[in-house]
């Protein structure tokens, strides 16, 4: 009696360990998120970049981009929530829209373009995956080593 008593509490206390672990790591999901304010095309119509974007992120602002830039900020969990303050051309004064959206599960780094998103445009419009490009200079920096034990003239 005693022993499956024991064995019950060890299988009740796996499960709730299990349990807790699988939403801390829904829940506890790191994401890199990267904003553009860049001119963008979607089925054949021009999204212009704005003037000036600030996103502002738990009452804080997390970047400050002028046309054809690119911002970014961390995010813990699946939704993201910041405002935008967008000013349209220069010396225009600044409009504010509240953005709350769910971030795919998947990707650790999502580009969101901010002139489509605000175009209402659907979310594989405005959101994609954030691939870093190597460059030429970090291909030519690289040295390969055949064989570390290779013979030299200066020995």
């Amino acid at each position: 009696m005693e022993n499956k008593r024991q064995l019950l509490f060890r299988i009740a206390a796996i499960v709730i360990i299990v349990a807790i672990a699988a939403v801390m790591f829904i829940i506890g999901r790191g994401h890199t998120i990267y904003f553009d304010n860049k001119t963008a095309e979607y089925d054949g119509k021009k999204y212009e970049s704005f003037y000036k974007v600030a996103i502002i992120k738990d009452k804080e602002k997390v970047a400050k981009l002028a046309e054809d830039e690119r911002g970014m900020t961390d995010l813990i969990g699946q939704t993201l929530s910041v405002t935008l303050e967008i000013t349209d051309e220069k010396g225009a004064d600044p409009h504010s829209a509240k953005v709350s959206m769910p971030i795919p599960y998947g990707i650790d780094g999502i580009v969101i373009n901010i002139p489509e998103l605000m175009a209402g445009l659907p979310a594989d419009a405005y959101m994609s995956e954030f691939v870093p490009v190597a460059t030429s200079e970090d291909e030519e920096e690289e040295e390969v080593v055949i064989d570390e034990f290779e013979m030299t003239d200066d020995m």
